[in-house]
C-alpha cells in the first residue's frame, strides 16, 4: 500500500504543478480579450490570497505617443480610492486619542459648518467619512473656500435638502475637509503625514504631492471622447501645483493635495494596502490601524449604499460573496480595490484609459477583469 500511495502522488504533484502555471495563462488570455472588447489602453493587476500576492501583470500601453509599454512598477492617480487613506490617518489620530468620530467639523477646521437648515444638527467627522453629512459637491471641491460662510456668499449651496447624518450622498468635498482636519490635527502637512504614517511604515512607494515622486514612472491616463471615439491624455492628472504648494496655508490649503482623489500609487503596493485592511490593520509585522479602528472602516453606515468609512460593502461584484473596499474614476482612469475578509483574497484592477461603459454601477472592464481573476485564481483553486 505505501507504494501505491507514493506512486499517487506523483501525478498530484505534477497536476499541482500545472494547475499553477495554467492560471495565469488563463487569465491573461482571459484579460487580453477584455481588453480587445473594450478598448483598453492599459490595465495593471494583482491578486492576493491568504495575505500574499500571488499574481501581477501589466498589460497594454503606459504611454501611447512614445509606444511604452505598461509595467507593475508603474504609477497611477488611483482616484476615490484615495479616500481610504484619509479614513486611515483619522482612525490612527482616534486611536491617539487626538481626535473623536463625533466631533464638530467646524470647530477641528476653525469655521463654522452648519446646515441653514438644520442649525443645531451637529455635523460630524463620522458623517463626513460615511458621505451622511448632508454636504454636496454643486459649488466645487478643490477648495475650503466654498464652504466657508467667510468666502462663499453662495455658501448654503454646499448643503443637501436634508438633516445631516439622516441619508447618503457622495461628496468628495467631505474628504477634503477630513484631510485638512488631519493636518490642522497633527501640525503635519497632509500629505507628509500620509507618507509617515502609512506609506512608509508598509514599505510603499507613493503620495499625494506629483513632485516627490519620481515623475518617469506615471502612467499616461486617457479620457475617452465618445463623439469622437478617440482616447486623449489627460495631463491634468499629474499637475504638480507647484505654485499653489509655494503659497501653502497649513489647516486651509489641503485640498491642493486632493485628499479626496489625489493619491499616485502603483496596483502592487496598492494591493499591499489593500492587504492591510484585509487583515484588519496590521500588514506582515507592521500594524498601522487597530482591529478596531478596521472593522469600524469596513462596517456599512448606509444600508443601501454600503458604505463605511471610505470602505463600501457589496455582494454585487462576485456571486456569493459579501466584498469589501472601493472604486475610482476620473481624468479617464478607473481603479477598483476589493477583498474578502473571512477567505483571505482580493483584487487590485487599475486601467490608465479603457472604455467608459458601466454594468451594474462599476465600470465594465473593472467588472469583467475581477470576475476573470477570481475564476483564474481563487474559484480554480476551491474546486
Amino acid at each position: 500500500m505505501k507504494k501505491v500511495y507514493s506512486l499517487l502522488l506523483v501525478p498530484v504533484f505534477l497536476l499541482s504543478t500545472l494547475h499553477s502555471i495554467c492560471q495565469p495563462a488563463k487569465a491573461e488570455a482571459g484579460i487580453r480579450e477584455i481588453m480587445e472588447q473594450n478598448n483598453v489602453i492599459g490595465l495593471s493587476v494583482a491578486v492576493v490570497k491568504k495575505g500574499k500576492i500571488i499574481y501581477t501583470h501589466s498589460f497594454g500601453s503606459k504611454d501611447v505617443e512614445s509606444n511604452t509599454a505598461l509595467t507593475d512598477d508603474c504609477l497611477f492617480r488611483i482616484a476615490s480610492i484615495s479616500k481610504s487613506f484619509s479614513a486611515t490617518s483619522i482612525m490612527q489620530l482616534v486611536e491617539k486619542k487626538k481626535l473623536s468620530l463625533d466631533d464638530d467639523i467646524g470647530k477641528l477646521l476653525g469655521f463654522s459648518i452648519r446646515h441653514p437648515k438644520f442649525p443645531e444638527t451637529v455635523i460630524t467627522l463620522r458623517m463626513i467619512l460615511s458621505h451622511r453629512s448632508g454636504i454636496n459637491d454643486s459649488q466645487g471641491y478643490f477648495t475650503l473656500d466654498v464652504i466657508n460662510p467667510a468666502k462663499n456668499p453662495g455658501w448654503v449651496k454646499c448643503f443637501s435638502d436634508y438633516e445631516p447624518g439622516t441619508a447618503y450622498r457622495y461628496c468628495n468635498l467631505n474628504y477634503n475637509m477630513a484631510g485638512t482636519i488631519i493636518e490642522k490635527t497633527t501640525g503635519e502637512r497632509f500629505d507628509q503625514y500620509v507618507k509617515h504614517h502609512v506609506l512608509d511604515p508598509l514599505g510603499l512607494y507613493g503620495g499625494y504631492c506629483v513632485d516627490s515622486l519620481d515623475k518617469s514612472r506615471f502612467a499616461t491616463i486617457y479620457e475617452y471622447d465618445g463623439n469622437a471615439k478617440k482616447f486623449n491624455a489627460s495631463p491634468a492628472a499629474y499637475a504638480p501645483r507647484s505654485e499653489e504648494i509655494a503659497h501653502y496655508t497649513m489647516g486651509y490649503s489641503t485640498p491642493i493635495f486632493s485628499p479626496t482623489g489625489g493619491m499616485k500609487i502603483s496596483a502592487t503596493d496598492l494591493a499591499k494596502y489593500m492587504t492591510m485592511h484585509m487583515q484588519l490593520g496590521r500588514y506582515k509585522k507592521t500594524k498601522i490601524i487597530s482591529k478596531k479602528s478596521a472593522r469600524q472602516m469596513q462596517t456599512k453606515l448606509s444600508e443601501k449604499e454600503g458604505y463605511g468609512l471610505a470602505i463600501m460593502t457589496t455582494e454585487n461584484l462576485i456571486q456569493g460573496k459579501i466584498m469589501k473596499g472601493h472604486t475610482g474614476s476620473a481624468y479617464g482612469l478607473y481603479s477598483t480595490m476589493f477583498f474578502q475578509p473571512k477567505e483571505q483574497f482580493g483584487f487590485v484592477v487599475i486601467s490608465n484609459g479603457c472604455n467608459p461603459a458601466y454594468t451594474d454601477g462599476m465600470n465594465t472592464v473593472m467588472r469583467k477583469t475581477i470576475t476573470c481573476l477570481y475564476d483564474s485564481f481563487i474559484a480554480a483553486t476551491q474546486q
